[in-house]
């Protein structure tokens, strides 16, 4: 892996002298700025309300506050999604073809954008906003399966990273011929395990209403939170593949004769 990456970084300098456009750094920095702001302003929501009007799901106050919440961003995240879904599919490649090494090379580098996109919504569910739910369960106890945290970390912060990682499936499956061609385990992997988080999360919640069981996490209750995420490191796989195609593409553009970085 070593010697892809190596050969990758050499070659992209060469590349990067006629064409310094070919991975932009703004669009991901522009929706990492509003994803952290869509983050700290949930985080400073939760401070202000979860406490004062969050305790009790049959007060009025909690309907105001936070189920408008989630009758909010469901409808508004997938929305997008769907938007943005419907946007990769129609306008697809229908003539992968006749792609060029660097219109390919270009769009690799979009896919890793997708990928940036994905991880940074990711690591918010698994190492923060997961990490608050169950303090929150362990200290306040729940008395619904929508609590403050809860509307905050599976029903914004889930959806918004499906979103994304079904994004980046579309956009590999639909322009770049290495997985329009055939199937990527690695990339379904990376894709439908963590989603799968959020149905996942309909089982943890039966458990919790007929079984009364502690908060803590290694109850078997929790075990497919884990499971499910740890998928996430088929990405690693994902990136590998990503990897050689663009040493190869890198070497077919410098003109320089192609071989199989693999077996390096």
């Amino acid at each position: 892996m070593s010697a892809v990456i190596n050969s990758v970084g050499r070659d992209s300098q060469k590349v990067s002298s006629t064409d310094d456009k070919m991975f932009k750094v703004a669009p991901v920095a522009i929706v990492w700025g509003i994803l952290l702001a869509i983050y700290l302003g949930l985080r400073v929501y939760q401070q202000e309300f979860a406490f004062s009007v969050g305790l009790d799901s049959t007060a009025p106050e909690f309907a105001t506050h936070w189920m408008a919440l989630l009758k909010f961003e469901l409808p508004v995240i997938f929305g997008s999604g769907a938007i943005i879904w419907a946007y990769l599919w129609f306008t697809r490649d229908r003539n992968m073809d006749a792609l060029t090494p660097k219109e390919e090379l270009r769009r690799y580098f979009s896919l890793v954008s997708w990928f940036l996109l994905y991880t940074f919504a990711f690591l918010w569910i698994a190492g923060f906003f997961g990490e608050g739910d169950a303090v929150w369960h362990q200290t306040v106890v729940r008395d619904t399966s929508f609590t403050p945290s809860h509307i905050v970390v599976f029903y914004a912060c889930v959806p918004t990273y499906i979103v994304f990682g079904v994004s980046a499936l579309l956009y590999a499956t639909t322009r770049l011929p290495l997985f329009a061609k055939r199937y990527s385990v690695p990339l379904i992997m990376v894709v439908l395990g963590p989603g799968l988080i959020l149905p996942n999360l309909g089982f943890n919640e039966w458990g919790h209403a007929f079984w009364l069981t502690e908060e803590i996490f290694s109850h078997p209750l929790h075990w497919g939170f884990p499971i499910l995420g740890w998928t996430g490191f088929a990405l690693g796989g994902v990136l590998l593949q990503v990897l050689n195609r663009m040493y190869q593409l890198f070497r077919q553009i410098d003109g320089s004769p192609v071989t199989d970085a693999t077996a390096a």
